[in-house]
């Protein structure tokens, strides 16, 4: 079997898996440990001079995951992908240790200690304290830690697109669950608002971000990773898939987030190729344009326009909307005030979502005003580091032809999201790698005598 076929066997697998989890839900638990033990032996057993591929791998398959087994309760825990991606790093320490040039991740994981005593001392006596600092640290430190892992680690760009493929099957699950769990848009859709139906029963905000992260994952694939029309047309028809159940969920930011990133990767792409690819860019990036298209119409008319009105900021009558965000700016602007009034330590870990005026508990959709809110000054150099030190490394070493669309869903994702995923922890070590070249085969003539 080809490399290609094997692509198209487990895209396959993945199909049949959501079936099955979709027909008996327990089985979701069966996948879970199954995926945890395998992924763990895969490091294990990897060479020393393939574990950071291994590593990558691993901590990519659980991104993909991560909402399926959510919306299917197959995680040991809530936030399971996020320890696991941990964990995958911490053996990737052990295994292969850390580069000394990372040491601001060291500083920024300290930093983020302060906020747990405040927190002790500041959070609502009826708060669980762990299960509150579990949700909210859990994604800063799989960040700290993954970025302190993947720091100028070398990678070929073959091991990366590799690492998009384990991303991408998981996701490939997703898509085809939310078509078994609701087959018939149509009869769902009622108005503009985000839709729990389309998105599984799931939050529409999470279910969005990690199939935007999907539609990503396949253009890279169909630019780079598809030599012939047969395999352009399959991964057109899962980018359609991936993208429709995307824009259906109604919920905007994880698909905004997706063709940002996307324009960042076709951009420096198309500007670092030599003359005779761009070709072959063009016609590639065409077909990845028609395809959206087709998707857009085929949305529009299984929602009878309503998506048209929700990208328009109108209601389902056609009225313009006033508030574009849908509440975050007030949610952000409340976290700056718990800044304000607790400019030093911050108000703790968790705190922010105790501070709403109406008493509601709601969880924040910006990271940034969170970490300022609940870190006070130490955010700001928590911040800087985060903002900075890629820039730093990019001006040294410029041969990530990823970096711009890595940092940018990171960005894009904690401004509507915060970090209730590990993509963005994720995707932001990523923009930290060494991308090394690769030696094509020097052949030599023979030298007849």
């Amino acid at each position: 079997m080809n490399l290609d076929s094997k692509y198209i066997f487990w895209v396959l697998v993945h199909v049949a898996i959501a079936f099955l989890i979709f027909a008996f839900k327990p089985l979701a638990k069966v996948y879970f440990n199954v995926a945890m033990i395998y992924f763990i032996a895969y490091i294990v057993v990897a060479p020393k001079s393939m574990k950071t591929q291994a590593i990558m791998n691993a901590c990519a398959y659980f991104v993909g995951a991560e909402v399926l087994f959510r919306m299917t309760k197959g995680g040991i825990a809530y936030e399971a992908s996020k320890y696991l991606i941990i964990l995958f790093v911490l053996m990737g320490m052990f295994f292969k240790g850390v580069k000394g040039q990372g040491y601001p991740y060291f500083l920024y994981l300290i930093l983020l200690v302060p906020a747990i005593f405040t927190a002790s001392i500041n959070l609502r006596f009826d708060a669980n304290f762990r299960t509150n600092l579990a949700f909210v640290l859990s994604g800063p430190v799989c960040l700290g830690l993954a970025s302190l892992f993947f720091y100028d680690r070398s990678v070929k760009n073959k091991e990366l697109i590799q690492m998009l493929n384990y991303l991408s099957l998981p996701i490939v699950s997703i898509t085809f669950y939310l078509f078994f769990y609701n087959p018939s848009v149509k009869e769902t859709i009622t108005n503009t608002a985000s839709n729990f139906s389309s998105s599984g029963g799931f939050g529409p905000n999470q279910v969005a971000t990690i199939l935007g992260l999907g539609m990503f994952a396949f253009t890279v694939r169909l630019l780079l990773k598809s030599p012939n029309i047969g395999l352009k047309l399959f991964n057109i028809v899962l980018l359609i898939l991936i993208s429709y159940r995307a824009l259906v969920t109604f919920s905007r930011g994880g698909v905004l987030a997706a063709i940002i990133t996307i324009l960042a990767f076709v951009i420096i792409v198309y500007a670092r190729a030599r003359p005779h690819l761009k070709n072959k860019l063009i016609g590639s990036t065409a077909l990845f344009i028609t395809a959206l298209i087709i998707t857009w119409v085929i949305s529009s008319t299984t929602t009878m326009g309503l998506i048209d009105k929700r990208y328009a900021n109108q209601d389902s009558l056609g009225r313009e909307k006033e508030d574009l965000t849908t509440g975050r700016v007030e949610l952000l602007m409340n976290e700056l005030d718990g800044f304000i009034e607790n400019p030093f330590l911050g108000i703790g870990a968790s705190n922010t979502k105790y501070r709403r005026d109406n008493g509601e508990m709601i969880v924040s959709h910006n990271e940034i005003s969170r970490t300022l809110s609940e870190h006070g000054f130490l955010g700001i150099v928590v911040l800087l580091i985060l903002i900075f030190t890629p820039l730093s490394y990019r001006a040294k070493n410029k041969k990530n032809i990823y970096f711009y669309a890595f940092l940018a869903f990171w960005f894009l994702t904690i401004n509507h999201s915060a970090m209730r995923l590990a993509g963005p922890a994720f995707f932001y070590a990523l923009a930290l790698i060494n991308i090394k070249n690769e030696k094509r085969p020097l052949y030599r003539k023979r030298l007849i005598k």
